[in-house]
C-alpha cells in the first residue's frame, strides 16, 4: 500500500471511530424506601445482553468490606480491578435519594443492555439484582420498582 493512501485510511479511521463510540450522559435516580434501618450500600452496574457485566457505574458506601453483601455485582465484577476507580459514594440512607450520572455510549441503547443496583443494608437482608432496567430508549423516564430498599428507580438520556 503506497504511503499517502494509508495515511489516507489511518485518518479516516480516526475520524470516523468517535461517531462510532459517541454516547451520551445517562442521569440514574433511585429513591429509597423508609425501611426503618441503617444507610443502604448500592451497586449500579451495565450487564450484556448475556447477563454479562461490562462494568460499574457508581458505588454507594464507603467500607469495601461490606461490598460482598452487593453479592450479584461483587460476583460478577470480581475480575474488573477497575470497578471502583472514581465511582464510590456515601451509603444512601432510608426515604432518601441517589442520584448519578454516567457516561453511556449510545450504541448500548436497545441493544440487550441492563442497569441493574444490588443493595444491602446493616442487619437487614441483602437483595441482589434488586432493580434490572432495560436499557432501551422506552424505558427512559420510567419509574421501575425495586424488591425490598428502592422504592423505584429510573434513568433519564441527557
Amino acid at each position: 500500500m503506497s504511503k499517502p493512501l494509508s495515511t489516507v485510511l489511518a485518518t479516516a479511521c480516526v475520524l470516523a471511530l468517535p461517531a462510532l463510540a459517541h454516547g451520551r450522559p445517562v442521569a440514574l435516580t433511585a429513591q429509597l424506601k423508609n425501611y426503618g434501618g441503617d444507610g443502604a450500600y448500592l451497586a449500579a452496574y451495565l450487564t450484556d445482553a448475556k447477563g454479562t457485566y461490562v462494568r460499574t457505574l457508581w458505588v454507594a458506601g464507603g467500607k469495601a468490606k461490606y461490598y460482598k453483601h452487593l453479592s450479584d455485582w461483587s460476583r460478577l465484577s470480581a475480575g474488573d480491578a477497575k470497578r471502583l476507580n472514581g465511582v464510590t459514594g456515601a451509603s444512601v440512607g432510608a426515604g432518601r435519594t441517589l442520584k448519578v450520572t454516567a457516561d453511556l455510549a449510545d450504541a448500548l441503547l436497545d441493544a440487550g443492555y441492563e442497569i441493574r443496583i444490588d443493595a444491602a443494608a446493616e442487619d437487614m437482608r441483602d437483595s441482589p439484582s434488586e432493580v434490572r432496567i432495560p436499557l432501551t430508549k422506552a424505558n427512559a423516564g420510567k419509574p421501575q420498582a425495586g424488591k425490598q430498599y428502592i422504592q423505584s428507580a429510573t434513568f433519564q438520556l441527557q
